[in-house]
């Protein structure tokens, strides 16, 4: 599951100044099972490099699927407490 958060659910908004965040529930099946990852990462326009810049990734790691739900649950809360309500998950 992979998410795109963001402040507004304009489509013509202007890129300059807005902030994103993708949130991610990754798994990854090894010999000792199945590891799942949250990953958080921020993105924000820059000026300078004319592209999107991403930065800012952290990752959780979790042997439980029930616990990797629950961190993702309460960084989307976080998120969304920072005003990134809009997730293109609902488009």
């Amino acid at each position: 599951m992979q998410e795109i958060l963001s402040k507004t659910d304009d489509p013509k908004s202007p890129l300059l100044g807005q902030e994103f965040f993708e949130l991610s529930l990754l798994d990854t099946a090894n010999q000792l099972g199945t590891r799942y990852c949250i990953r958080q990462a921020r993105a924000q326009w820059s000026e300078i490099d004319r592209a999107i810049m991403w930065d800012d990734e952290q990752r959780d790691y979790f042997w439980i699927l029930n616990e990797a739900k629950k961190r993702y649950a309460e960084r989307r809360l976080a998120l969304a407490q920072l005003g990134f309500i809009y997730s293109d998950m609902d488009w």
